[in-house]
């Protein structure tokens, strides 16, 4: 998706939908019950998520300057892995002392102005 642009992203996504649609319609019927859900449900609720989220997928591209980066890379590596083992070296605390303690890291290391 970083070497995409959202027209041609969006015409991708409405391509694959035409090509597969048959397929996410297709309904598995429960013998027990008799009534008939979608055979592939999590298929279908990552197409609707991509479907509902598209406007924010690209924000990157619509405010160049906020300097917003393409992918969350930096936060995988960085700010999430660190408060993983800080949580894990207090994996006693209630609740309520994980949620401020989850809180006072990430102020500390993006301050509200």
């Amino acid at each position: 998706m970083t070497n995409t642009t959202e027209e041609i992203f969006t015409e991708q996504l409405n391509c694959w939908h035409a090509k597969w649609k048959d397929f996410l319609n297709e309904k598995t019927l429960n013998s027990e019950t008799g009534r008939k859900h979608y055979t592939h449900k999590r298929l279908r609720s990552a197409h609707a998520g991509l479907k509902r989220n598209l406007p924010y997928l690209f924000t990157y591209l619509k405010y160049p300057e906020l300097n917003i980066p393409n992918t969350t890379n930096s936060l995988d590596g960085g700010v999430f892995s660190h408060l993983k083992k800080l949580l894990k070296n207090h994996n006693g605390l209630r609740c309520e002392l994980r949620e401020k303690l989850i809180d006072d890291y990430l102020n500390r290391k993006n301050p509200r102005k």
